[in-house]
């Protein structure tokens, strides 16, 4: 390769839960630099979360949530001759996380609730239920990828 390969840059975990994947999660919803206003957003979640379902912790739920939006393959387009086809791919497990993270975001963001960590607590206990619309996007890739399969053999 010409480059050298790229570091990663290391992410700290987050003040309350001292979890990695919260503060990646956090990092996906904040909008304009504004790290503050986006734990503000997502620890209010968390505890609407948890007053509604007092008998799981909500983390749990929130991990739940996206465990169930994480897809395993998704399609890519690619050209064969004249025509373009979608090809099956199976995900890597950084860019699977990276994916429900920003769908569960994405979707909640649609929701017509009157705040955001309202409609983001909404969305992870649809999702930590299998439905929703982050879940049903999930659903939508797999049967996309599960249609093509027949041209699985183009991936090399």
């Amino acid at each position: 390769m010409r480059r050298r390969k790229a570091k990663k840059i290391e992410i700290l975990p987050d003040p309350k839960f001292k979890d990695t994947q919260v503060t990646k999660f956090v990092n996906n919803l904040m909008l304009d630099g504004k790290k503050s206003t986006a734990f503000k957003i997502f620890y209010d979640s968390i505890d609407i979360i948890d007053a509604k379902l007092e008998d799981q912790n909500a983390l749990e739920v929130w991990k739940k949530a996206l465990e169930n939006i994480t897809p395993p393959v998704e399609v890519r387009s690619r050209r064969v001759g004249g025509a373009t086809f979608q090809i099956p791919t199976p995900v890597r497990e950084s860019r699977k996380h990276s994916l429900a993270m920003k769908w569960l975001i994405s979707y909640s963001r649609k929701r017509n609730e009157k705040t955001m960590a309202q409609r983001l607590a909404n969305e992870i206990m649809a999702a930590a239920k299998e439905e929703g619309a982050a879940f049903k996007k999930k659903e939508d890739t797999l049967r996309m990828a599960e249609a093509n399969k027949a041209f699985s053999h183009f991936r090399f």
